[in-house]
């Protein structure tokens, strides 16, 4: 009699260690006991409350990879990962990328290129939940090609005065502070762009309108107007006409982010269709005994796993210091568009249930679609790994 064989105990992959997955079963449990039962709520009013970030801070998780002088956890880049992916199980996308605008892309610049005092002003309230922070870059007539930004900052006696737009800028409506790419050249593109820590409540700074959008629900998307915004000398970030690259140094990390997310995203869509197709009778018996229906759960299996090895060979090279250009833009194409098509084939697999609100598949496609846009378009990450491959 054959006896088949025991499976293996599963180890944490590479590059998390046990450390790591002691804090994912953590925080696994917040982000399903104090955010993901308030999803749909927050969905529906279009907004969640900003006691969210106050709620995150108790806990450490606004700071993980920030030194503790300005109130960090003293982590990693890797428990800022393990993070981010649990926080795909929160049940909104919206409300995770209003969180991850906060942590991963607009506190970072400060900082990595803030002075002291702008690391006590903007970094450290930021980590404490206390202020709110968003970026700013993209632009009516300039989305991907950041080097086509025309918002404007004149050198005036004391600072800059900018006249200009922002457009899609995620946590813009409350943002208590907006990191904001700006000209400091007639000419701007690559030699000529600067950053200015840009304040709520600067004479000249409005919100213009809050955008709708077909995903995202919960998030605040803003378009923001500069009409001559006078921006002290003590808020420009790093050096002068050198914002280009400060927009490159973190990059790799927002692309991580939504790789990683979007990982997440897989897995528990994959789950939740598992479970479904388990329960649902069709021609009696579990819709997951026909073939078609096992086939595509097999099709979304694949494209998770091969998702999570790619962003976690990209994390691993990013966090041990390496240039993963290549392997982080990679992931960043190949898990967006799979997680978009793996929530669209679990719409197929629920059927008409999957179309409804309430099943919250609809939701899981409607936010994986913005995956192949933000953050650099698919177009965008073709031509960086054509740059890559010497082409």
């Amino acid at each position: 009699m054959s006896v088949l064989p025991t499976p293996a105990v599963r180890q944490p992959a590479p590059p998390f260690t046990e450390e790591h997955e002691r804090f994912r079963e953590v925080t696994r449990a917040f982000v399903e006991t104090e955010l993901r039962p308030h999803a749909g709520e927050w969905e529906d009013a279009r907004w969640f409350p900003n006691e969210v970030f106050e709620k995150l801070a108790e806990h450490g998780y606004l700071g993980l990879k920030y030194p503790e002088e300005y109130g960090g956890q003293g982590g990693d880049y890797l428990h800022d990962a393990v993070f981010n992916e649990e926080l795909s199980r929160c049940g909104s996308g919206g409300l995770a990328a209003g969180i991850g605008a906060h942590i991963g892309i607009a506190t970072p610049p400060i900082w990595k290129f803030g002075t002291e005092d702008q690391k006590q002003r903007f970094l450290a309230p930021a980590i404490r939940g206390d202020k709110i922070a968003a970026l700013g870059i993209t632009e009516p007539d300039a989305g991907s090609d950041v080097a086509g930004i025309r918002t404007f900052a004149k050198k005036v006696d004391g600072g800059y005065v900018v006249n200009g737009s922002k457009t899609f800028i995620t946590n813009g409506v409350r943002a208590d502070f907006v990191v904001t790419a700006v000209k400091t050249t007639r000419e701007g593109g690559h030699h000529g762009l600067s950053f200015l820590v840009i304040e709520k409540g600067m004479e000249g700074f409005s919100v213009s309108r809050k955008l709708e959008k077909m995903g995202w629900h919960a998030s605040d998307t803003g378009e923001l107007a500069f009409q001559d915004v006078f921006v002290p000398d003590e808020n420009l970030l790093g050096q002068e006409n050198r914002g280009f690259y400060l927009i490159m140094a973190n990059f790799q990390w927002e692309r991580l982010l939504m790789a990683l997310g979007a990982v997440g995203s897989m897995q528990v869509t994959l789950d939740r269709t598992i479970e479904f197709a388990l329960e649902r009778q069709a021609f009696g018996r579990p819709i997951a005994k026909h073939q078609a229906i096992r086939h595509k759960l097999a099709e979304m299996a694949v494209k998770l796993e091969t998702g999570r090895a790619m962003t976690y060979n990209a994390l691993r090279l990013f966090a041990e210091g390496h240039d993963a250009v290549q392997e982080v833009t990679m992931a960043k194409l190949k898990t967006q568009r799979d997680a978009f098509d793996v929530a669209d084939e679990a719409l197929q697999i629920h059927g008409g249930a999957g179309y409804m609100k309430e099943y919250e598949i609809e939701r899981a496609a409607r936010d994986t679609r913005l995956g192949p846009i933000g953050g650099g378009t698919d177009e965008i990450m073709k031509e960086i790994l054509g740059k890559t491959l010497g082409l």
